[in-house]
């Protein structure tokens, strides 16, 4: 594996947003010769698949400006600085869906898009929902429909494209692998 390995010889900070920073990095390639690496630096994230006790699963409508549409989506947000992935997990629920949860089980952890970025999203699964007393607290920027869909209706969206980011979908088929498992 060492025989992979890209050295890093320069790193230089592009942007530094909210959400994401910009480095263009020069490396040194397996083979001595440099190359040039775009690489975004995100803090991770967190993704929830809340099931109702009638087996529902919480989604949340929203628009994607850079995919100028709106998605169907489960629960998700960004870790802020310092804070674990379940404490993340429990807030990104309640605040996007109105919901606090029993359970919080962690069922995988992966990267997004490791060519260019280091996003590291966590994935929980979410029983026992609750709703809160408190109502959901959206962070300004933010507008979304809440939604309680069936996995039929779920894998629907996923054929017809309302459901189109990788973690909905893994979340769709982790439930559906799941289903066909305890069969």
């Amino acid at each position: 594996m060492d025989h992979l390995i890209e050295k890093t010889l320069t790193s230089k900070e592009i942007f530094k947003g909210r959400v994401i920073d910009l480095y263009l990095e020069e490396v040194e390639l397996p083979n001595g010769k440099t190359g040039t690496r775009e690489i975004i630096k995100h803090p991770g994230a967190v993704a929830v698949i809340a099931l109702t006790d009638d087996n529902k699963l919480l989604m949340v409508e929203q628009y994607r400006k850079a995919l100028e549409r709106a998605l169907v989506e489960i629960p998700a947000g960004k870790l802020e600085k310092g804070e674990s992935p379940e404490s993340t997990a429990k807030r990104e629920l309640e605040e996007e869906t109105g919901y606090t949860c029993e359970k919080l089980e962690k069922i995988v952890s992966f990267y997004t898009s490791p060519g260019f970025a280091d996003e590291l999203v966590h994935l929980f699964l979410a029983k026992g929902l609750t709703k809160s007393t408190v109502a959901a607290e959206l962070d300004e920027d933010e507008f979304l429909d809440v939604l309680e869909v069936t996995l039929e209706e779920a894998q629907a969206m996923v054929e017809d494209e309302r459901i189109y980011d990788a973690k909905t979908v893994y979340a769709v088929q982790y439930l559906q692998l799941q289903q066909a498992l305890h069969k």
